[in-house]
């Protein structure tokens, strides 16, 4: 019985331990998640207009005016939206300009409980509206890490380390078990996928050439020999399948994972585009750490001194019984989707199936799993203009490959959201993205919202009569052929992807 008391009091003096180790940990969580928001806000601000603008691809308005009828009273539920209030493009800027003031507000540590629950629910807000165009894995990882730091946070006005009280440990786990989540099932469902080049390890010989917006490096890295790319295959199953488990052995195993985590986000980022993906990776490696190590690496006089003996844990029962109660869901959900999808199951048990279904609209318990099957070719859509119906001409996207002597750019942590929704489109048919065909009739009105989002209009004196879009396949260059002619790229034309279109004329 002295031994189970003994035991159980060191327990608790471990976990008190952890609890007091954990101000420097938010803090910096925190602000890097304040960053994180902030590019998102102004990243999709500067292109919302051609998206879901009144004159956009996808108008907010027309969709909300089309689901709204059908759904009655539940879309407010089904489609969480304060487009409710407005769908116009002036309350899309608003909602905007809200997020880039919260995300500061956040950085600057003023009120960050109210900050994360108007930075969620307006991110929320704006996904819905967005659809495609804001439904990437990023894009859920955000609205799932952005919601559980609320409960995260300190909850002063003006937080201050010698007032706070310590980060609840409970949602400290929670974050851990997110990280997990992401890395462990980035790998398995490549495994799972049967895909033949991952379990070969030969798939990084064509994903750098066919991920969708290289980098410059990432045509080097194309060069390497097989061997190497076979290792480095390797070693990313060893840190995405093998490295997750060393979050739960203790402090120094988290301390090796944050670093091999950090590690392959680094390398995926200098050799693709990711958006902010690779540093919210980062970020929720963050709380991996502890005061102690991060003293010895941010300087001092970024800190008021935290007090020498933790803030008592006072937290007020109905706040322990709500995180609670959270923990619950998230574990229980998460857990058996994750157990689910390792066992290939079909789907969850019936009473976890309603609940996965009526949290859904919330996108805030997620599965995660990038490039589970391997693209081994490069389809590309060039969308082409004429006037007569014989001569062409050319519209250059912004990011995505286009000119074979344009190089590869470095654009992370800004997202160009049409350039990539064209990545996914090749690998598909036109009829299956009505979203295609909005485009290309944006092109054939002239939409100044939508030309904005590409790099050039050929027709600057007004649109053309016709439009169609033409599938090539798309290569790197090697060193030889760069030297001798400049090009990045090699392309063959291999059919039409959608036919010459116009408008009708009434």
């Amino acid at each position: 019985m002295e031994k189970a008391s003994s035991a159980f009091a060191r327990t608790c003096s471990r976990i008190q331990s952890e609890r007091g180790q954990c101000f420097l940990t938010r803090w910096l969580f925190l602000r890097l998640l304040g960053i994180i928001y902030l590019v998102a806000f102004v990243s999709l601000w500067t292109q919302i207009d051609g998206l879901i603008g009144r004159n956009g691809i996808l108008p907010a308005r027309d969709y909300l005016t089309t689901i709204g009828g059908q759904l009655g009273p539940e879309r407010f539920w089904w489609l969480p939206t304060f487009c409710w209030i407005s769908p116009g493009d002036g309350f899309l800027h608003l909602q905007c300009a809200a997020g880039v003031l919260l995300s500061l507000l956040l950085i600057a540590g003023v009120a960050p409980v109210p900050d994360l629950i108007l930075l969620w629910a307006i991110y929320l807000s704006l996904s819905t509206v967005c659809r495609e165009f804001l439904g990437f894995q990023w894009d859920i990882l955000l609205l799932e890490t952005g919601f559980l730091a609320i409960f995260f946070a300190p909850r002063q006005w003006l937080p201050r380390f010698s007032q706070e009280t310590p980060p609840p440990l409970t949602m400290l786990w929670l974050f851990r078990w997110l990280l997990f989540r992401l890395m462990f099932m980035s790998g398995s469902v490549k495994l799972l996928s049967g895909d033949a080049m991952w379990r070969n390890l030969t798939a990084l010989t064509v994903h750098y050439e066919t991920q969708p917006l290289p980098t410059w490096i990432g045509w080097y890295a194309h060069q390497l020999p097989a061997w190497f790319q076979k290792m480095s295959c390797g070693i990313m199953f060893v840190i995405e399948l093998g490295v997750p488990f060393l979050i739960f052995l203790g402090r120094r195993a988290r301390q090796a994972a944050c670093a091999a985590f950090i590690l392959l986000m680094l390398l995926i980022s200098i050799t693709g585009n990711y958006c902010f993906f690779n540093l919210l990776t980062v970020a929720l490696c963050v709380p991996l750490l502890d005061d102690e190590l991060l003293s010895r690496f941010l300087p001092r006089r970024m800190f008021p001194s935290p007090p020498m003996t933790a803030a008592p844990a006072m937290l007020q029962p109905l706040r322990t019984a709500g995180v609670g109660v959270l923990a619950t869901i998230v574990l229980l959900v998460s857990g058996t989707e994750t157990t689910a999808s390792l066992l290939l199951a079909r789907g969850l048990p019936r009473p976890l199936a309603g609940l996965r279904r009526w949290l859904s609209p919330l996108r805030t318990i997620n599965s995660y799993g990038l490039f589970a099957m391997m693209t081994t070719t490069r389809p590309e859509i060039v969308i082409e203009g004429s006037n007569d119906g014989v001569n062409w001409l050319t519209y250059e996207f912004k990011w995505k490959p286009g000119d074979l002597r344009r190089r590869p750019a470095f654009v992370a942590p800004h997202q160009p959201r049409l350039d990539w929704q064209m990545w996914f489109a090749a690998l598909g048919d036109y009829r299956s993205n009505p979203w295609f065909a909005n485009f290309l009739a944006g092109l054939l009105r002239g939409s100044p919202n939508v030309l904005a989002l590409l790099e050039n209009n050929p027709f600057p004196d007004g649109p053309p009569r016709y439009i169609r879009a033409v599938l090539y396949e798309y290569h790197f260059t090697d060193f030889d052929t760069r030297r001798a002619t400049g090009e990045w790229w090699r392309r063959e034309r291999r059919t039409l992807y959608c036919p010459a279109v116009t408008l009708r004329q009434d």
